[in-house]
């Protein structure tokens, strides 16, 4: 499935994952690794713009780090970023430049591409966030399923067994998602997609396309 491929749904310029990324062919493939590969690179980013903090926890300088936040790692947080009061990094989050991690946002095992913004009671686990994307006050990606079974990708015409029980949402580059939507375990969003609020989303939505529900997904217009 072609746009199911890193190459198709990213633009690895836009993170410090690329040498992760790089070697798989989906997205999904390098979850297992996130953490392993923190902890590679993490030892060699500029030490004039980056801080090293215990823990394995590697801070650019210029990120704006609020009070009240837990960050635990191996974990890197990019320049300009901002980690609002109230967020809870829970580790294996490599995350880029100029992005948002919001009040009450949650993350754990996840990349998250330059330019993301979780910004409101958002919690991101096991998953991939292309440049630019965003995500809506309250929406979430379900990473676990309720059978404990592992999780599919499903698509119009395959069907994809990633042998993997815990697995979120991969969205593309300048993927839309709207408020107190859910992305069930194994969703995959193309990118230039949105995805319209109070949304239960399963499978793949094609690139430039408009989530309204799973029965209508129509082309955005030019």
């Amino acid at each position: 499935m072609e746009q199911l491929k890193i190459t198709e749904l990213y633009d690895l310029k836009e993170t410090l994952a690329a040498g992760l990324l790089e070697k798989f062919t989906y997205p999904w493939e390098a979850l297992s690794g996130i953490g392993a590969y923190i902890m590679e690179i993490g030892a060699t980013l500029p030490k004039e713009r980056y801080e090293e903090r215990e823990g394995n926890i590697w801070i650019a300088k210029s990120a704006k780090i609020y009070p009240n936040t837990y960050i635990a790692g191996p974990c890197i947080i990019g320049e300009r970023t901002e980690v609002r009061p109230g967020a809870f990094v829970r580790g294996n989050a490599l995350v880029g430049d100029d992005c948002v991690v919001g009040n009450s946002t949650e993350l754990k095992n996840v990349i998250l591409f330059n330019h993301v913004q979780v910004p409101h009671y958002n919690y991101v686990g096991d998953s991939i966030l292309g440049f630019y994307s965003h995500m809506g006050a309250g929406s979430i990606t379900s990473n676990v399923k309720a059978d404990k079974t592992p999780v599919h990708v499903k698509g119009a015409s395959q069907d994809i067994n990633t042998g993997l029980k815990k697995f979120g949402a991969m969205l593309g580059n300048h993927v839309e998602i709207g408020c107190n939507t859910v992305l069930n375990p194994g969703t995959v969003v193309g990118q230039n997609s949105n995805v319209y609020p109070v949304s239960m989303v399963r499978g793949v939505v094609p690139s430039d396309s408009i989530y309204k529900d799973r029965e209508h997904i129509v082309p955005k217009e030019a």
